[in-house]
């Protein structure tokens, strides 16, 4: 009898570990699809979009999109900005991030909760949008600069308090051994603290790298200088000049063919999601482990 128990309760266990596998392939696929269609739509002609709308494979494919999108020099300009303004914005926000947190983490700071609840008050309470643009262009002068692309997103609350969980799980007898070794607060930092902390930075590092990236409202409030358009931006302007040439009839006088709507739309999101999710790969090995890891301790 307890055989069969036994039994019954391994087709039970099997059966519900192919249902759990089966429901994951499911929504692995329904995930794929929508991204799927955007990328290989991207590369079919407009004609074909607009007589059979989103396929899995066009009947027709064509490059006109992208060549509308990369023509003239605006869309390399645009690239270079969001490169610098992410990779400096990324590398500055990453050191000033877990240099803050591990000041709050550390046991030995006399103020660390008070700059832990000034820290989680800003995430709850803000300054608003007129004293926001009144500090960024006239009290700092900012406006038309890269700094002010780079400088709002430079200390996120919610990102400081990931790195504060990982830190507090570190043992403090690595701090008192290094004091004990002669190693001052910058040393044990930079020389302990960083390399053992390398899943945590990563996630963040993959959190701000996306904020910088995707991020337009700054300079849609502080950048007028099209010089300094990052690429959100220029696609926003690309959409919209696209959606009005094709309303009134326009066409690009360097192209036979007619205003590419949803190609250039198309388009525009994979140039944009490319960079992105090339650099996933990289950090993806730490990513879950950064999150999960001191999730359990206040």
């Amino acid at each position: 009898m307890s055989t069969r128990v036994k039994q019954d309760k391994s087709m039970l266990e099997k059966g519900f570990v192919i249902g759990i596998y089966l429901f994951v392939i499911l929504f692995a696929i329904l995930s794929v699809i929508p991204f799927w269609l955007v990328v290989i739509n991207s590369f079919a002609s407009e004609s074909t979009i607009k007589l059979h709308g989103m396929q899995l494979f066009p009947k027709e494919f064509s490059l006109f999109s992208y060549q509308y999108t990369m023509a003239g020099k605006q869309i390399m300009s645009s690239y270079l900005v969001t490169i610098i303004v992410t990779v400096a914005g990324t590398c500055l926000a990453v050191l000033i991030t877990s240099m803050y947190a591990y000041v709050l983490a550390h046991p030995k700071v006399k103020y660390r909760k008070i700059l832990s609840f000034m820290t989680y008050f800003t995430m709850v309470f803000g300054a608003g949008l007129v004293g926001f643009y009144i500090l960024i262009a006239s009290t700092l002068g900012l406006k038309d600069t890269l700094w002010a692309l780079i400088l709002p997103y430079m200390l996120n609350p919610f990102f400081a308090f990931i790195m504060v969980s990982f830190f507090r799980t570190l043992p403090y007898e690595i701090n008192e051994a290094a004091t004990i070794d002669g190693a001052n607060d910058l040393s044990i930092f930079f020389r302990i603290i960083i390399p053992i902390s390398k899943p945590v930075i990563a996630t963040v590092s993959l959190f701000y790298a996306l904020q910088y990236w995707n991020d337009f409202y700054l300079a849609l409030l502080f950048i007028d200088d099209h010089n300094l358009h990052p690429l959100q931006i220029m696609i926003r302007q690309i959409i919209s000049n696209v959606n009005i040439s094709s309303y009134v009839g326009g066409s690009q006088t360097n192209y036979s063919q007619a205003v590419p709507t949803y190609g250039v739309q198309l388009a525009t999101v994979c140039l944009t999601i490319g960079p992105i999710i090339f650099l996933y790969p990289f950090v993806q090995r730490f990513f879950v482990k950064g999150i999960t890891i001191g999730a359990l301790k206040g």
